[in-house]
């Protein structure tokens, strides 16, 4: 059975790629020292420690998914809420109790599987609908010997969401937070001099690429099925790709600016990034910010392991970003 690769998320090629000419990428244990602002039209930073509020509202907006129970499919032991399908996402929890292994496998209309792991100690997770409307085939599988796998529930549901944001605004088992969240702390602190959404996720980038370094032993010895904890990025200051673009996730939806997670590949290497949604234009597909002629492509890992130049090339040209999966 195709599962999902498993996710490396290592740009160690990309990076060798990228700097073998010019010959430098950022030090590991270094945090970059370069703002967005520096990095797309080469401006310099503001040596200025008074931050002055914005005439944007910075108060949080985090929205709570919930298992109301109204609609459930399912087995005695899986339980698979889809009461709130119109808001974008599903929950999902196993009460069997066991050490079987157990896949869920969603698989929306446009026939990318994706496949997450399940705990059976009733843990209650959410799961986006991030395709748009249309069908959605849902499938929970059990190991029965190897790496064999048998299905102990399969049904497909129509998906109508009420709103197309939904999806990218609430929380998920790739991007989870709440109210309490040091993410959301964090973020609503960083927009406070901002003047729109576009300042805020300027603000926002500024922050993560410069508080939070590539960690290239965990990108050595992750395994798959790996889930980024947005905090525990903020506390040691370092995570592979997947962390930088939820933790980058987290901090802006919960500025109410829907942001979704791209995995897919950036050139030949398997990698996450960002896409964004901005009022009057519209997704900005793995791009963040216009300096007047031209978006630039918005990688918080490039970001901080490259140099500025092979970086403001590299973004340059978006086929060299393929998404394959979005949360």
């Amino acid at each position: 059975m195709p599962w999902r690769p498993n996710c490396k998320f290592h740009p160690l090629s990309l990076v060798l790629l990228l700097t073998a000419a010019a010959g430098g990428f950022a030090g590991c244990g270094q945090n970059s020292s370069k703002t967005l602002s520096q990095i797309v039209a080469g401006e310099a930073s503001s040596d200025s420690t008074e931050t002055v509020q914005g005439t944007r509202d910075n108060t949080p907006k985090v929205l709570v998914p919930e298992s109301p129970g109204t609609t459930v499919l399912g087995t005695d032991t899986i339980s698979i809420d889809i009461s709130n399908a119109a808001d974008g996402y599903l929950s999902v929890s196993c009460t069997a109790g066991d050490d079987k292994k157990r896949k869920l496998r969603i698989t929306p209309p446009n026939d990318v599987v994706y496949t997450y792991d399940l705990t059976s100690d009733g843990t209650v997770s959410y799961y986006p609908f991030s395709c748009g409307d249309g069908s959605y085939r849902i499938a929970v599988y059990e190991n029965v010997e190897g790496n064999k796998y048998a299905a102990a529930f399969d049904t497909t549901i129509e998906i109508s969401l009420t709103d197309s944001l939904s999806p990218f605004l609430y929380p998920n088992i790739e991007v989870w937070f709440t109210s309490d969240s040091k993410a959301v702390a964090a973020a609503e602190e960083t927009v406070l001099p901002a003047n729109s959404d576009l300042d805020a996720i300027s603000e926002v980038y500024d922050y993560v690429i410069t508080h939070v370094t590539y960690d290239w032993d965990e990108a050595e010895n992750v395994e798959s099925g790996y889930i980024p904890d947005v905090d525990e990025v903020l506390e040691t200051g370092k995570g592979i790709c997947v962390d930088f673009s939820a933790l980058l996730c987290a901090m802006l939806r919960s500025q109410h600016i829907p942001t979704r997670v791209e995995v897919g590949y950036a050139g030949d290497v398997y990698h996450a990034w960002v896409s964004t949604y901005v009022e009057d234009v519209g997704w900005v597909n793995g791009i963040i910010r216009f300096d007047g002629t031209d978006w630039s492509l918005m990688d918080a890992t490039l970001a901080t392991t490259e140099s500025e130049k092979d970086y403001k090339n590299f973004i340059s040209d978006p086929s060299n970003y393929q998404a394959l999966y979005l949360y």
